[in-house]
């Protein structure tokens, strides 16, 4: 009995693992804030709209919870086929994950896309909703108190309960951890779901060629985002390399769909192509913890957002 009372109590917070994920219009802030949660590059980030077109999972681990980030397209209203099927996307994971952070940007009043998706959000009734005010470090506490007003007038309108509304700046780090702290109670009990020290479920492949695809969109003229796919054909590594000198060889194709835009992603001399490679192969080495040799190919794809052969062909 005695070596019992030494014991500290027993009753111990159940663990809990679940799924979170974050909506908004284009551009909210999405990726960067899964980013930040994970503390490291998971999902994408670009200042373009419509850059995440897979479902990244993020995964934040700690003792007490597993909090698994998934990261959709933003919702926007659909001009293409394959705008249709990232909407589908964003709908389906609504309804599988277990609480739905909605990001709204402090910098930018509440407008009709913003209404457009708490009404969807409103019509799930059973999935705890939090609205997550992203990019504080722009405004002054005046706007931002203007903004937190306006969100919590904009659920009552609505008939949308928020279970939490927290302003945070991810580039900032400013409460993002207080972020996880109020997701976590929210997710239902559970053992791990992942095993410690995996950041994300998709394979390396899709990461390597998001990374190809984000360095690709930097700096390109506004009618390229969504004409950029990328595709890793290959990822090996090279033989007759000594264990202590690995080296990666990754064949990837940069898909657009006019040959006009050819040059654009080329650039003069084919400078701007060789700064694509350089920088991804930065990011890419970091993810996979060895050096990359990286051959990058320009294609045409003619019109592949329209073309459902070429989405499959594409990964969509």
């Amino acid at each position: 009995m005695s070596a019992r009372t030494s014991l500290p109590e027993t009753a111990e917070a159940p663990h809990r693992a679940g799924f979170a994920c974050f909506v908004g219009r284009p551009n909210a802030g999405k990726s960067t804030l899964t980013n930040a949660l994970v503390g490291q590059k998971v999902a994408i980030t670009s200042n373009r709209p419509q850059t995440t077109r897979h479902t990244v999972r993020g995964i934040v681990h700690r003792p007490e919870a597993q909090l698994i980030l998934v990261d959709t397209p933003g919702l926007h209203k659909p001009r293409t086929l394959l705008g249709e099927r990232l909407n589908d996307v964003v709908r389906t994971t609504w309804a599988e994950v277990d609480v739905i952070g909605f990001c709204l940007p402090a910098d930018q009043k509440l407008g009709p896309g913003d209404r457009f998706i708490a009404k969807e959000l409103a019509a799930i009734k059973k999935t705890p909703k939090v609205a997550v005010v992203t990019k504080t470090d722009l405004v002054d506490s005046k706007t931002l108190a203007e903004q937190l007003i306006a969100i919590d007038k904009l659920g009552r309108e609505l008939g949308l309960e928020w279970a939490e509304i927290v302003p945070v700046s991810a580039v900032g780090d400013q409460q993002v951890g207080l972020l996880a702290d109020l997701l976590v109670p929210l997710l239902p009990e559970s053992p791990p779901l992942y095993p410690e020290g995996d950041l994300t479920d998709e394979p390396e492949q899709v990461m390597v060629a998001e990374l190809i695809r984000e360095a690709a969109l930097e700096g390109v003229r506004d009618e390229l985002p969504h004409s950029i796919a990328v595709v890793v054909e290959e990822m090996l590594p090279r033989e007759d390399r000594p264990a202590d000198k690995p080296l990666v060889d990754i064949h990837a194709n940069v898909y657009i769909e006019r040959p006009s835009q050819k040059g654009i992603i080329i650039g003069p001399k084919g400078k701007r192509l060789k700064e694509v490679g350089t920088k991804s192969r930065k990011h890419i080495e970091a993810l996979l913890g060895t050096p990359v040799f990286l051959d990058l190919h320009v294609k045409v794809a003619k019109d592949w957002q329209r073309d459902p052969k070429q989405l499959r062909k594409l990964g969509f």
